[in-house]
């Protein structure tokens, strides 16, 4: 049966071959809050010191930067893309990541390819202290290109009841920090391939020293640790939001409530250079730009004027002593403010 099973695209003895690399990877690093390991039907996962918990769940992938991994055939980073997206969701309530499953699918099962995706996963899950409970790897023939793959995660953390986020805990005149970002993220690489052929990846950057494909594959940085350490300074953090797709006018609105809306100064902050060359390449508007992009602001907190200067003051240090990946130059920012929105009118503003 395995042979037939192989000669119609999957192979049983690659699939265990992943798995025991899986293993290998997870068996140095032991969390006692896991139960079961690898290998077993399902995960176990023993929730320890919280008075009245709440779980906070979020499922993500990395979209067609999967696309740009494959044609470059650089696999080591986008396991790292995955998990820290997914910690930044879950870090707009709060949460504190506990564990996470991933998923990977690929047309060809190559384990030491899967090794590497894999790999990028456990030390982005180290880093930020996630279990990797498990997970499910899949071989696909006939859905995904021999050389294309999918990989997917299931991020939990917990939050206690009384430390959840209030959205009406915000009011006009409150001001928004802004974290930087590193690139894309993971959030528009459908538009960038078609304005940036594969021939030109190996180009440098106009006006940057890195090459085209070095700025692609920066990192989706984690700001979980940047988000604890203004907590740390006694600030109160009202709401954060993520700046995934849709860009900041889809994104800030989202936990704001529904009377407000925000402003924002796009003098106080930079857009990383191969962004604003493909927004260029690629005629866009400026409201189709800021929509499809992230245009250099990762992550948002909201707080009162009142703890501006000792948000950023937290926020910097952050960012030296956990700097975001290939951007050492990059800093936070007071770029917007809350206030009350037109009711006939969008709900940001971007001047």
């Amino acid at each position: 049966m395995s042979d037939a099973y192989a000669a119609a695209g999957v192979s049983i003895a690659a699939g265990a071959d992943a798995v025991e690399r899986y293993r290998t990877m997870a068996g140095g690093a032991r969390d006692p809050r896991v139960l079961e390991g690898i290998g077993a039907f399902a995960g176990c996962f023993s929730l320890r010191g919280y008075r009245d918990a709440v779980l906070v769940a979020s499922t993500d992938g990395v979209g067609t930067k999967v696309l740009v991994a494959a044609a470059l055939r650089r696999y080591g980073t986008i396991g790292q893309d995955l998990v820290n997206h997914c910690i930044n969701d879950i870090a707009c309530l709060n949460a504190q990541p506990l564990f996470l499953l991933d998923y990977l699918a690929m047309g060809r099962l190559r384990p030491d390819i899967a090794e590497s995706i894999v790999a990028g996963i456990a030390a982005a899950c180290r880093q930020n202290d996630v279990a990797l409970l498990g997970g499910e790897t899949a071989e696909m023939p006939d859905l995904y290109d021999e050389k294309h793959f999918e990989v997917a995660g299931t991020i939990v953390g917990a939050v206690e009841r009384d430390a959840m986020l209030k959205v009406d805990a915000v009011v006009a005149g409150d001001c928004i920090i802004g974290l930087p970002a590193n690139g894309f993220h993971t959030n528009g690489y459908t538009l960038v391939r078609k304005v940036i052929a594969e021939n030109r990846y190996q180009d440098i950057v106009e006006g940057a020293p890195a090459s085209i494909a070095d700025a692609l594959m920066a990192v989706h940085p984690s700001y979980l640790s940047h988000v604890r350490a203004v907590q740390a300074a006694g600030v109160h953090v009202k709401a954060m939001a993520h700046i995934t797709g849709g860009g900041l006018p889809a994104n800030v609105p989202r936990v704001l409530p529904d009377a407000l809306g925000a402003r924002f100064d796009r003098a106080r902050w930079s857009v990383p250079v191969l962004m604003a060359q493909v927004v260029r390449e690629a005629g866009l508007t400026d409201d189709e730009a800021y929509r499809t992009f992230n245009m250099g602001v990762g992550f948002c907190l909201i707080v009162a004027r009142s703890d501006v200067a000792r948000a950023l003051a937290a926020a910097r240090a952050a960012l030296s002593e956990f700097p975001i990946p290939g951007g050492a130059d990059l800093t936070a920012a007071m770029i917007g403010e809350v206030e009350p929105a037109h009711p006939c009118g969008p709900r940001t503003f971007i001047g």
